[in-house]
């Protein structure tokens, strides 16, 4: 089977309820590329309003030596939305994913806990520091190796401001190239793309509307309301929690940074190759934020890191 051959099986986990208000359990989706029985697993979790589809090209190129899982966070891509927007935080996802690694380390037979490698972009990165919290024991899961994708404690206030700015519109498009071209208006951080590329991106960004006319986004739009609510005084005062677990890893740490990144500035990026797990950084030019691990470099930076 050539890579192009390899398609991914789409699985749910369910996970309880977010909150006290929210006590409905609900399904998260996630992507699985390879062989089920492959005790190596990697998960990919994607950003802020993406899917876990973003990982496509990264899990053909690394399926051949993991099982390779990408979530679809709640309230995103094929998995449910929460009755209580106040749900959609970083500590709830995380909580869903101890839930997916129990499953899967059962579905393996697996000894608890079982060794994984975790790629977080953006949002991903940050659940993937979360997790990091729950005890192993606890968890089902302890890091092997960690990538981190244009993320660290330390978040530039500008940045979620203009994420805030386009996040949660009610969006509708005629057609998936109509869409792909609003998409890339808001995207450009992402780097020069192919339009065969970019399209890859954006389809399954895309859902038919409810009332059959035209195309709508995967996501449900009141993941924008904790995320609007954050200001530049809660933004700093997460920072010194995101550093404690950031100086706590004991994993070796891959650091991905756009150069022309607005949410993880150079100073940041480099305080973190110098404390905690000491992250090896890679810097991609002409991209900011954040690298999708589409181009043949980005994946080959990803690909060696993990394989060494």
């Amino acid at each position: 089977m050539t890579q192009a051959q390899i398609q991914p099986v789409l699985e749910y986990v369910t996970c309880p309820g977010a909150s006290r208000s929210d006590a409905q359990a609900h399904r998260m989706a996630y992507w699985r590329w390879g062989d089920q029985s492959n005790p190596r697993v990697l998960i990919c979790v994607h950003g802020l309003s993406r899917q876990g589809r973003d990982f496509d090209v990264l899990a053909q190129a690394l399926s051949p030596h993991y099982q390779v899982i990408c979530p679809d966070v709640v309230g995103r891509g094929h998995s449910d939305w929460l009755a209580d927007p106040a749900g959609y935080q970083v500590f709830t996802y995380a909580s869903d994913m101890v839930v997916l690694m129990q499953h899967l380390r059962q579905q393996l037979g697996a000894p608890s806990p079982m060794d994984v490698d975790w790629i977080g972009t953006s949002m991903g990165g940050l659940i993937g520091l979360a997790l990091s919290s729950v005890p192993s024991e606890v968890s089902g899961a302890r890091y092997r190796r960690l990538v981190l994708n244009d993320v660290g404690p330390r978040l530039r206030h500008e940045a979620l401001v203009r994420i805030g700015d386009y996040l949660g519109k009610p969006l509708r498009f005629d057609d998936v190239q109509q869409a792909a071209d609003y998409l890339w208006s808001i995207s450009a951080g992402f780097g020069p793309h192919t339009p065969a590329q970019w399209l890859a991106l954006s389809e399954p960004l895309l859902r038919p509307a409810p009332d059959g006319a035209g195309l709508v986004l995967h996501y449900d739009p009141a993941i924008a309301a904790p995320f609007k609510t954050m200001t530049a005084d809660s933004a700093s005062s997460g920072e010194a929690m995101l550093w404690q677990l950031y100086d706590a890893l004991r994993c070796e740490t891959l650091l991905l940074r756009g150069a022309e990144s607005d949410l993880l500035d150079a100073d940041t990026a480099r305080a973190m190759t110098e404390r905690g797990p000491r992250a090896r950084l890679v810097e991609f030019a002409g991209v900011g934020h954040a690298p999708t691990l589409v181009a043949a470099d980005q994946v080959a930076v990803v690909k060696d890191f993990l394989l060494a």
